[in-house]
């Protein structure tokens, strides 16, 4: 089957966040996301997943151990199990990106509380 925003499942998440789920299994999830102006999530981290996230359109600041990374369209970023992370959209436009996590983040994510 051919996965897209179109056939995929989709859920809002934080402040008019949007995913859509293109493959979710126990040992592979690809979504496919997209962040409004002045949008974030939540400070976290996995204790089994890898992620990578690969972006799509604009670009993305992601707050990794307390260290900031800008991540623009055409680049990637990988984060590994136990690191603190969120993504966030500081930008001017809404950013697009896929998320790939190895295994699924399912019962696996934990936020920091701060």
């Amino acid at each position: 089957m051919i996965h897209s925003k179109n056939n995929s499942e989709h859920y809002t998440w934080g402040n008019s966040c949007d995913s859509w789920i293109l493959k979710d299994s126990q040992s592979l999830s690809v979504k496919q996301e997209a962040m409004p102006v002045a949008t974030s999530e939540k400070l976290h981290f996995h204790k089994a997943a890898t992620q990578f996230f690969y972006m799509l359109k604009g670009e993305a600041a992601f707050h990794i151990n307390a260290e900031k990374f800008i991540v623009k369209q055409g680049e990637g970023i990988s984060i590994e199990p136990g690191i603190e992370h969120c993504i966030a959209n500081e930008s001017p436009e809404e950013i697009e990106f896929l998320v790939i996590s190895n295994p699924s983040t399912c019962n696996d994510r934990f936020e920091i509380e701060k």
